[in-house]
């Protein structure tokens, strides 16, 4: 369905927000503009027979869980501090025990949070036939609390726990009865939220953290994602790339991209000529691939898209 290349970037018509009362918004500021964005994206979708939507930490910043890049509210624009390395991870006990009490803390916020009008609107497309599969780089399960079915979670997801010695894996909710069980006196003080699920501790309030390891085997319990410096599985890769090459285009939503696990499925289908639509607010890795680039929040637009 590729249509003469020309990048159209629009804006997305300004609704209310989609993010829960009182809840601090990570959605970054996105200018008003005309109607036209909603059709042009109504008739890429429309036309599309069998849609391939890759999604970002833009989906669910409209759910009160914050992104990395976003101008002004994302974690690099708010802190001078970084996520956790894999390599560091591995390592070290200290950065284990640092990151696993942050994450204790935070996640009862973080596991809490639900789906919103976007999330809502992707699992729709789904259950009409338009949309092909799904692909998100988030952790959050969010699409999963939708009801998402055709769905790979490209980085994992925080919702699991993985042992590193035995492969075991097992629900990150247990593993938040073990820390209770092993530290009922311990408490932090916070001073803000990340994304992924941790907050932002002290080094020192750390420092009588106790970490459980895996039941099974006694070895280091790690969440089930993709942590900086890792790599993507190479099945789940190829799965994705199989899911692709059965497409016929391709919807960008709420990424910019920037990482490379998931801006290769758009130079992927650059060289199958597939028509790629952006929807993001700011610009991303791939918008010289787009024919249509629109800006705006992604719960106010695809809620207005009908997948007819």
């Amino acid at each position: 369905m590729r249509v003469p290349r020309q990048i159209l970037t629009m804006h997305a018509v300004r609704r209310a927000s989609s993010v829960p009362a009182g809840m601090v918004s990570f959605v970054p500021a996105c200018s008003t503009a005309d109607a036209h964005s909603l059709e042009l994206l109504q008739d890429f979708v429309s036309r599309a027979r069998r849609l391939f939507v890759i999604t970002g930490a833009g989906l669910s910043t409209e759910s009160g869980i914050p992104d990395y890049r976003s101008e002004g509210v994302g974690l690099y624009a708010r802190t001078d501090r970084r996520p956790m390395q894999y390599s560091e991870f591995v390592r070290s006990a200290k950065a284990r025990q640092r990151y696993w009490a942050r994450n204790f803390v935070g996640w009862p916020q973080f596991s809490s949070h639900l789906p919103n009008s976007a999330h809502r609107a992707l699992q729709r497309w789904e259950e009409r036939g338009k949309l092909h599969w799904l692909v998100t780089q988030n952790v959050d399960s969010l699409h999963s609390k939708a009801g998402q079915k055709r769905l790979t979670e490209l980085h994992g997801c925080a919702h699991r726990v993985m042992c590193l010695g035995c492969g075991a894996v097992s629900e990150r909710e247990e593993l938040q009865a073990r820390f209770i069980a092993l530290n009922p006196e311990w408490r932090a003080q916070t001073s803000g939220v990340a994304p992924d699920g941790d907050v932002f501790i002290e080094d020192e309030q750390v420092l009588h953290f106790r970490v459980p390891s895996c039941e099974a085997c006694g070895g280091i319990l790690k969440p089930e994602v993709t942590f900086f410096g890792d790599n993507v599985n190479k099945a789940t890769v190829q799965f994705v790339r199989d899911r692709l090459a059965e497409s016929d285009a391709v919807l960008v939503a709420g990424s910019s991209l920037q990482v490379y696990s998931g801006y290769k499925f758009l130079l992927a289908a650059g060289d199958r000529k597939m028509s790629v639509a952006i929807l993001n607010i700011g610009p991303t890795r791939a918008d010289h691939l787009a024919e249509l680039k629109v800006s705006g929040r992604c719960g106010e637009v695809l809620a207005a898209i009908h997948s007819v």
